[in-house]
């Protein structure tokens, strides 16, 4: 499998995660230059997943929020926040999450391992197809109307 990664900041979680891609035999492909701006990690590894260049992504900054947000602006990215590994198993079981996002501050290189082996590890329910289309955007729809100030 072919995972696509991004932090806007390089610390001893990331590099575990980068290591642990490697050692459970995917391909790592860096989608974004450790330290680019969160908004711009998040794009780059969501076009990624998007574009087929990857099959997943994972996604890191300070509270993992703006990365996921940033990758879920990219039509076609599920990405979820996950802090425990049963969260991950979830969001990619009943969610069908292609991106994983992790928050730095909290992290440990071991929590982030196990998060990442449930991300990865988990198929989708294929009942729950028709609930996860009703999250895609649809053919003309708007981002909504604007709100009033």
């Amino acid at each position: 499998m072919r995972i696509a990664f991004g932090t806007d900041e390089r610390t001893a979680v990331t590099e575990a995660l980068k290591e642990l891609v490697a050692e459970a035999g995917h391909e790592l492909v860096v989608a974004a230059r450790d330290g680019d701006p969160w908004p711009d990690v998040g794009r780059a590894v969501g076009e990624a997943v998007a574009s087929g260049t990857a099959d997943r992504g994972v996604v890191c900054c300070w509270t993992g929020t703006g990365v996921a947000m940033a990758a879920t602006k990219v039509p076609g990215v599920r990405a979820a926040l996950c802090g425990d590994a049963e969260t991950a198993r979830g969001a990619r079981r009943w969610n069908d999450a292609n991106v994983l996002a992790l928050g730095l501050r909290l992290t440990s290189a071991v929590v982030a391992g196990e998060v990442l082996a449930a991300f990865l590890g988990t198929d989708p329910d294929p009942d729950e197809g028709p609930t996860i289309a009703r999250v895609e955007p649809r053919p003309g729809a708007g981002p909504g109307p604007a709100a009033e100030g």
